[in-house]
């Protein structure tokens, strides 16, 4: 590695890393953040396992619908200025949730912050690919999404204090908490402005030998082959790579929705207090964020995407296939928690590696968004289907072998992908 790649990449990260991992941070904070309110707010304003689950899904539908076109403004208005503007808008509306009373009115807020907050990650993941060459993307896509398992794990006693402050003010402990973990969010989004630029070629902040480096680099990535090809919105739909990427993605995704929102509940139904829920929620995830760094350094080191997506799912299927083994009993069922967690945030790393470089440069905005929104919304239907099971039969563990028999099918169907990139001849329209 040459001096100028050294002192480029390292101040890249430095100036992007950090930043970028608050602002997830708190998008998944807020996200998530409904899973711990749920201990109170659910009796307070009369949802039942079913109406919380699809209520809590909806988030989803609207993040699907308005995921797509949200990236393509970030491609069109910049990265700088659309990220401000998912941030801000996320910000105020999850902290709205203090005024949700009933049913009807937890699912519109609910609807409206998945549409707030649809293309801040695949977003965020097209904004690398201009920053970043694809020998390095694998290990800072990892890094940048562990704030995901982080902000369970922080997020997770930091909820359970904040629902200690009930009755403070008149308000309850459930709308505190989403006053608090919702603002911050907004201040960031005006940060985003001074922070972010928006091309390698604007940057003021890189000298001038490290800008040519880094988009000469970029460039050279660029013109290499992709299985995907420059495809319509449309054509991308009906194309067998991006399908394959979408149902490989789908099984993460659904399991790490459905754990961050039923995992408190699982876990409360051992007798635990708020605080202990709070704080064993976070223990998964801990191990997670750790984990999920050093897959992703191994997957770049040795330059290998394939294995290291398969072998995540299937230790999600195994984990959570298991839990029945568990006979009710809290240590065994944390670890299972844990290998299903790992799994799911482990496969960050390789996968949107993988992902990014089988599609070509004009694709990739409405490419990686509609994987994104796909399994997210996928990830909102596990939610609302977990709800449903789980008040008729009464069970979490038969709630959740809808997840397992989807991871299985994602890891076998990665191992299925070829080797070789394929190039598809097709005009862009998008």
């Amino acid at each position: 590695m040459s001096d100028i790649e050294k002192s480029s990449i390292r101040r890249i990260t430095l100036r992007l890393m950090p930043f970028l991992m608050v602002c997830y941070f708190f998008a998944l904070l807020d996200r998530v953040n409904v899973g711990f309110a749920s201990l109170q707010m659910n009796k307070d304003i009369g949802l039942s396992p079913a109406v919380f689950g699809f209520g809590a899904s909806l988030f989803f539908v609207s993040y699907f619908l308005v995921e797509v076109p949200s990236n393509l403004a970030l491609e069109k208005f910049g990265a700088r200025r659309w990220i401000s503007r998912i941030m801000i808008t996320w910000g105020l509306i999850s902290a709205g949730m203090v005024f949700v009373v009933g049913p009807k009115s937890f699912y519109v807020m609910r609807f409206v912050l998945g549409a707030a907050e649809a293309g801040f990650f695949p977003g965020a993941i097209l904004f690398l690919t201009y920053w970043l060459p694809s020998i390095y993307r694998a290990r800072f896509i990892a890094v940048f999404a562990v704030s995901i398992p982080v902000a369970s794990f922080l997020g997770s006693p930091l909820s359970a204090m904040l629902l200690g402050l009930d009755g403070m003010l008149g308000l309850k402990g459930w709308q505190w908490l989403f006053i608090c973990e919702g603002l911050p969010a907004t201040l960031l989004g005006v940060t985003c402005l001074f922070v972010l630029t928006d091309r390698p070629v604007k940057a003021k902040w890189l000298t001038n030998e490290q800008r040519s480096w880094l988009i000469e680099r970029i460039e050279k990535d660029s013109s290499q082959k992709a299985a995907i090809g420059h495809l319509s919105i449309w054509q991308l739909l009906l194309d067998k790579q991006f399908l394959m990427l979408t149902i490989v993605y789908s099984g993460a995704s659904v399991t790490g929705s459905v754990l961050a929102i039923w995992q408190p509940q699982i876990l409360k139904s051992y007798g635990l207090t708020i605080m202990q829920t709070g704080l064993l929620n976070s223990v998964p995830y801990g191990i997670a964020s750790i984990l999920m760094i050093l897959w992703g350094r191994h997957s770049d080191r040795t330059n290998e995407r394939r294995w290291h997506t398969a072998l995540t799912l299937l230790l999600i299927s195994a984990g959570l296939g298991s839990m029945a083994l568990a006979s009710g009993i809290l240590t065994p069922t944390v670890m299972l928690l844990s290998f299903a967690l790992i799994g799911a945030y482990s496969l960050k790393g390789p996968f949107w590696a993988l992902a990014s470089g089988r599609m070509s440069p004009k694709t990739a905005a409405a490419g990686l968004a509609g994987v994104n929104a796909i399994s997210n919304l996928l990830g909102g239907v596990g939610i609302s289907l977990v709800g449903m099971i789980k008040q008729y039969s009464g069970s979490f563990v038969i709630a959740l072998l809808p997840v397992v028999l989807l991871t299985a099918i994602g890891g076998i169907s990665v191992l299925l992908m070829t080797h070789e990139k394929k190039h598809v001849s097709a005009t862009i329209t998008t």
